[in-house]
């Protein structure tokens, strides 16, 4: 059978049931563009490049599929470089089709060209410059097997303009995907198991540190059931989050410069941390002393490369979580956490927790808001953040209650990813997705609202108004001596007329007071809705240790 390169991409993604590609055309991925229009696959043009990766990304997340952008070469290629590091840093699976110049006019700058394997090599799991297109059929399956097991993440495959539009003979057979040099993890070793249920046995505060790789490996239930079972407390990375409902009673938060204090606190005073599926990154682990003391550390993880390279553990353990807690759970059976140092977590957190302002003050306290977000919807949504204050308030006050609901970009800090993302999810998810931004990460990718509103996609959107770069003008206000400087932005449009021209119905809240009635207005709304919430400007991130040093009333 003849097809043109073009044909036999889309004839692959629909072997690997790709429903939906995300993208932006020119002339070099035209050709794909093109052969889509006859296919089963959708395509959702978007307003940036950039935004297409992270649709990708939301839509990955919510589905458990890869997700699929496409762009064109040059500067359509490097817009994406953004979203593939976001994905890539939260073992996110993607594919990204970027179209390439003429395989003649490689390595001679030509117009629009750009070496994007070469700029995307640190933060791809694995590329693809085609350069035969014959080996397409070959190269789109590796790419879905690569990008979907193991750790997941993103995979590039470059594709010359000229072998997408040439034709050759489709195999008869489907290559069968045998790459030379990619090996699963299998069952992890049974002696360093052995070691782990030792380790608990004899331990005396045990702490569980829960991180995305429980999420990604979908071990949730036997997680849970091995919380419930051995009663060890567990705090979590943001990643982590809703590995075990947030009011669950042996949940105590997230840890971290900008986690919880009494996450923070029953870490540090553990003798034992079960690290699972987490790289210990330096946002998590910043303020917790527990992993630089003689405490002992168990660090399990599906990539070898994340053991050891942050916090060196006692007993380091190569395997998917999903069969770790399979190979442990029967050598830990009789196992229970000895009750005093349950008392002494739950001491902790009562201690060490703060009861959010509720009264009315002129401005909407977020993390109330959040609260009554939660409360409001049964937390049966997915929530949307971008970064900033709004991811942090979020992840610390919203009780999420299954694992996927919050998506964030927790590892690269991707200011414009929150819109998108939850455009992505929102055309895959079966509940209600909110986008929680602030309105200076807004602005980075608004635009999108275009895509939002062409393809009928819902998305609930708050938006957090105090007219400042909220994070880093705290920043500022404690280490820069309150020297405020290129954060404050209030030549900002006002949005709920901006939320106007584009047909989506919206309102604006400024008391505590009417928390309720505006979510009401947000999620009765039929598709999308915009409700802006003003936030004092001087509202800190949480109930970090500098909480206490920011003013609540005065304003600038």
């Amino acid at each position: 059978m003849k097809l043109t390169g073009a044909e036999m991409v889309v004839k692959a993604l629909e072997n690997n049931g790709v429903k939906v590609v995300f993208g932006y055309p020119g002339a070099s991925n035209c050709p794909i563009i093109d052969k889509l229009s006859f296919s089963s696959v959708k395509h959702i043009l978007t307003r940036n490049e950039q935004g297409a990766a992270h649709m990708a990304s939301g839509y990955a997340r919510v589905t458990k599929e890869v997700g699929v952008c496409t762009a064109t070469s040059g500067p359509g290629a490097t817009n994406l470089i953004t979203g593939i590091a976001t994905a890539y840093m939260d073992s996110v699976p993607v594919v990204a089709l970027t179209g390439q110049v003429t395989t003649g006019l490689i390595g001679k700058d030509a117009f629009q060209e750009v070496d994007i394997t070469g700029a995307t090599l640190p933060f791809t799991k694995h590329s693809y410059l085609v350069k035969d297109g014959l080996e397409i059929p070959r190269i789109v399956n590796e790419a879905f097997h690569i990008a979907g097991t193991g750790r997941p993440g993103p995979v590039l495959i470059d594709l010359p303009m000229d072998i997408l539009k040439a034709e050759y003979d489709y195999p008869d057979d489907e290559p069968e995907i045998n790459i030379r040099g990619y090996k699963l993890a299998g069952k992890a070793n049974e002696s360093q198991i052995k070691k782990i249920a030792e380790a608990i046995k004899a331990a005396k505060q045990p702490v569980i540190l829960a991180g995305g790789g429980i999420v990604i490996s979908d071990a949730v239930d036997e997680f849970r059931k091995f919380v419930k079972d051995t009663d060890i407390p567990v705090v979590s990375t943001m990643m982590g989050i809703g590995v075990v409902p947030s009011s669950s009673p042996r949940y105590y938060g997230m840890i971290g410069s900008h986690g919880a204090r009494r996450a923070n606190m029953i870490l540090n005073r553990a003798d034992l941390v079960l690290v699972m599926g987490s790289r210990l990154g330096d946002r998590s682990v910043a303020h917790a002393g527990g992993f630089k003391s003689n405490k002992k550390i168990v660090h399990i993880d599906i990539d070898p490369a994340e053991i050891g390279k942050n916090v060196v553990p006692d007993i380091p353990v190569v395997g998917d979580i999903k069969d770790v807690l399979g190979q442990l759970a029967p050598l830990v059976s009789s196992y229970r956490t000895e009750p005093e140092w349950i008392a002494a977590a739950d001491e902790i957190r009562k201690n060490a927790t703060r009861e959010v302002e509720t009264s009315d003050t002129g401005y909407v306290n977020p993390k109330y808001f959040l609260q009554k977000l939660s409360d409001k919807t049964n937390s049966e949504i997915y929530v949307s953040t971008e970064v900033g204050q709004n991811q942090i308030w979020t992840a610390n006050y919203f009780n999420f209650t299954t694992p996927r609901s919050l998506l964030t970009s927790g590892g690269f800090g991707t200011m414009g990813y929150g819109l998108p993302a939850a455009i992505g999810a929102a055309t895959a998810a079966e509940k209600p997705v909110v986008a929680v931004m602030g309105d200076g990460s807004f602005q980075m990718d608004l635009p999108e609202l275009g895509t939002m509103c062409q393809w009928g996609i819902p998305v609930k959107m708050v938006l957090f108004e105090n007219d400042r770069l909220g994070m880093v003008h705290e920043h500022q206000y404690l280490l820069y001596n309150s020297n405020y400087q290129a954060v404050d932005i209030t030549g900002s449009p006002d949005f709920n007329k901006l939320a106007d021209a584009y047909g989506i119905p919206n309102s604006i809240i400024s008391e505590n007071s009417e928390i309720d009635a505006g979510i009401d207005a947000l999620m009765g709304a039929e598709g999308s809705y915009l409700l802006v919430v003003k936030v004092n400007p001087f509202e800190p991130t949480g109930d970090s240790l500098n909480e206490n040093r920011l003013p609540k009333k005065e304003v600038q």
